[in-house]
């Protein structure tokens, strides 16, 4: 019905208008797409590729180590007495409590109109899983360079004879793959490739046996699909790398992974857990580390309490506390199960 004096839209109540302005859409509630936008979640590789025990109860927990044993010639009538077979062990032991934490007050949860605590819950989690996941690589590393013990693992260190490197002589443990006279982490795919091929012949000659797991950084994964003189990615030539897929090649016949884990810096002076007299602050100078190539063997962590996320609402701070823990420790294992692939400075 039109009345005389008034246009068609005057009288209409309009239910988004705030107090007569302009914006008849004010009052109107944003949709929620559903759609929450959380940081990238890092890749974790190298829990399932070393020793992992867990202990219901302790501090820490021994993997033996048996040496080789002799063979000799036996002289005809005389007394066999029986030699010796060399024993040692290796101590794993238990971190501090690792903790990652929030706390949600009520009154902001119930004006918040989407859940948060699921994503909360996952993001601490990630965070505990990749702080992990940097200590082992740090380990790993750690193991090709270290000194054994003589009441530890009976096959020994790398010696410093066993390696060559693309721009000078490389010290035990470390296949330098950089060119002469290239600053640090300044190698070509070819001499990444012949590195792999180096660490493969130098576990062969040391008996090392065992499935071989090769874990590299982002910048020498994408390089290996810019590989100029290796047919490894040219499936014309029987290479089974895809660079259309994206997917790096098997090289010697071990896959290879890729992490953004694998230290890169001189990390001496920094940790992330405290450091104590009972377990390792998993610090040293990785600079120029570009892959880890090893066995199992090479490292081992012992889990007292396994990944766990806790909440409870405190009535005295009228919010929910979220923790995310666990207790792990982490230890080098056997130095000759792993060797580092380092582009130098040379």
């Amino acid at each position: 019905m039109s009345w005389s004096g008034k246009s068609a839209t005057q009288g209409v109540s309009r239910l988004g208008l705030a107090n007569g302005k302009a914006d008849n859409r004010e009052l109107f509630l944003k949709q929620f797409a559903g759609e929450v936008l959380t940081s990238f979640e890092e890749k974790n590789v190298f829990m399932p590729l070393h020793r992992v025990r867990t202990i219901s109860n302790g501090k820490s927990a021994q993997f033996p180590s048996i040496g080789t044993a002799s063979a000799d010639y036996h002289v005809a009538g005389t007394q066999i007495f029986g030699d010796s077979v060399p024993h040692g062990e290796t101590t794993v032991t238990v971190d501090d409590l690792l903790v990652s934490s929030t706390f949600i007050s009520k009154i902001d949860e119930a004006m918040n109109h989407y859940d948060v605590r699921s994503t909360y819950s996952k993001e601490m989690g990630n965070a505990l899983a990749n702080a992990a996941d940097k200590n082992i690589a740090k380990v790993i590393a750690d193991a090709a360079v270290a000194t054994v013990p003589a009441d530890g693992d009976q096959v020994g260190s790398w010696a410093d004879g066993e390696f060559t490197g693309f721009g000078g002589s490389s010290t035990g443990g470390v296949i330098d793959i950089n060119g002469a006279g290239g600053s640090v982490n300044d190698f070509s795919s070819d001499n990444f490739v012949q590195g792999v091929f180096n660490a493969l012949e130098t576990f062969d000659r040391n008996d090392v046996g065992g499935e071989k797991f090769l874990v590299v950084s982002p910048k020498a994964y994408y390089k290996l699909f810019n590989n100029s003189a290796s047919t490894i990615m040219d499936r014309d030539f029987g290479g089974n790398g895809s660079s259309a897929l994206g997917q790096a090649p098997t090289i010697g016949g071990v896959k290879v992974l890729m992490s953004n884990h694998i230290p890169n810096t001189d990390e001496s002076t920094t940790s992330l857990t405290p450091t104590s007299t009972t377990y390792g602050s998993y610090t040293g100078d990785y600079t120029g580390l570009q892959g880890l190539i090893f066995t199992k063997d090479a490292a081992a962590t012992v889990k007292l309490l396994d990944l766990g996320v806790e909440s409870e609402y405190q009535i005295s701070r009228q919010g929910t506390l979220m923790v995310a823990k666990y207790a792990m420790g982490h230890n080098k294992l056997r130095g000759k199960g792993a060797i580092q692939l380092v582009a130098s400075a040379t």
